[in-house]
């Protein structure tokens, strides 16, 4: 049926076709069983699927990654296509439109997308307010980022400040430092500016009661030596995993025409050309830390191998972002009957 559905929604811009999907999916909230339904179509179960990880007991590896369900409005939705975690946000201080549109690009013919959204958000406290709103039956990492105006050295007070209004409606929390579409943000990869920002977060967490884990996402471009140094960091911080990885800003290989590229101009590029660039970093972080340290795989997921690869690779957990845009609401559950 989403094959029937796809070509029609692929008609409409991406962000257009975006809203829809997702407005229909918080109509299931108001439909008595509705979203007991879902889950009765969409999920899968088996007793070798849950994982313990950071402490955590996931339903199974397969989740959803940031930038699907920015503000935290249809988690409960999604959670029931079978996803056994969602990861919502960027979340960011204060709420921002992010960049001007149009800022999202579908490479049909990659099965990849471009976006240069900008970490559109409504900010920490609307956020915050929706999860008061609709109880969580799903496990819930928190994106966080900083605001596009904080300068870099301040970016450290936007991060605490977003963790600790967050801190207790989350399982998790992702630092982003990684995403290309906001300006010099990814310079916050230094060793530098990320011990100011995990300084920060991991002494705030030692006053609560809970212990939430904190993982920082990378970008698929970082040089060896700097992962290296990413790496060892983490080890020292008191971080828990890392997220592996981000969007890229290479276009090498694309079938889509120069042409075309040279129109859509910047923004990071998801999808099946990500693939193999993911899988290389999944091992050399697995390697590296000889599987000690928690690995979420998330790039380039188009197809139930790829999530199995992503796991033989030394990923704990895996997430889809663009594989579930083009295969649509059944994409988990074939993942979860595959690597079962």
């Amino acid at each position: 049926m989403y094959r029937i559905i796809r070509p029609l929604l692929f008609l409409l811009p991406p962000e257009t076709a975006h809203k829809l999907a997702f407005r229909a999916l918080a109509l299931m909230k108001y439909i008595p069983f509705a979203t007991r339904i879902l889950r009765m179509l969409f999920s899968y179960k088996s007793s070798s699927l849950p994982r313990q990880v950071m402490g955590i007991d996931f339903p199974n590896p397969v989740g959803l990654a940031a930038g699907l369900d920015k503000n935290a409005e249809v988690y409960n939705q999604l959670g029931a296509l079978g996803f056994g975690f969602v990861e919502i946000g960027s979340v960011t201080l204060a709420p921002q439109e992010g960049n001007p549109k149009p800022r999202s690009f579908r490479l049909v013919k990659d099965k990849a997308l471009i976006n240069r959204m900008g970490i559109n958000n409504y900010g920490v406290k609307q956020i915050v307010r929706n999860i008061q709103r609709d109880k969580p039956n799903v496990i819930i990492g928190g994106n966080i980022s900083k605001n596009t105006l904080t300068p870099n050295d301040l970016a450290y007070k936007d991060f605490e400040k977003t963790f600790a209004q967050m801190y207790d409606y989350v399982d998790y929390f992702v630092i982003n430092v990684s995403c290309p579409n906001v300006k010099d943000l990814s310079n916050l990869q230094t060793v530098d500016s990320l011990t100011a920002i995990t300084r920060h977060l991991t002494e705030i967490r030692r006053y609560c009661d809970l212990y939430r884990p904190i993982l920082l996402k990378v970008s698929p471009d970082l040089p060896t030596g700097t992962l290296d140094q990413v790496i060892e960091l983490i080890l020292l911080s008191g971080l828990d995993g890392i997220v592996a990885c981000n969007s890229t800003v290479s276009r090498e290989g694309l079938v889509t025409s120069g042409e075309k590229l040279e129109a859509i101009g910047e923004g990071g590029l998801s999808g099946a050309p990500l693939k193999e660039k993911v899988l290389s970093v999944i091992r050399y972080i697995h390697k590296k830390t000889d599987g000690n340290l928690p690995i979420i795989g998330v790039g380039g997921i188009m197809t139930p191998r790829d999530a199995k690869d992503m796991l033989d690779a030394g990923a704990s957990l895996v997430q889809v972002y663009t594989g579930f845009i083009y295969e649509g609401p059944f994409f988990a559950r074939k993942i979860l009957k595959y690597i079962s």
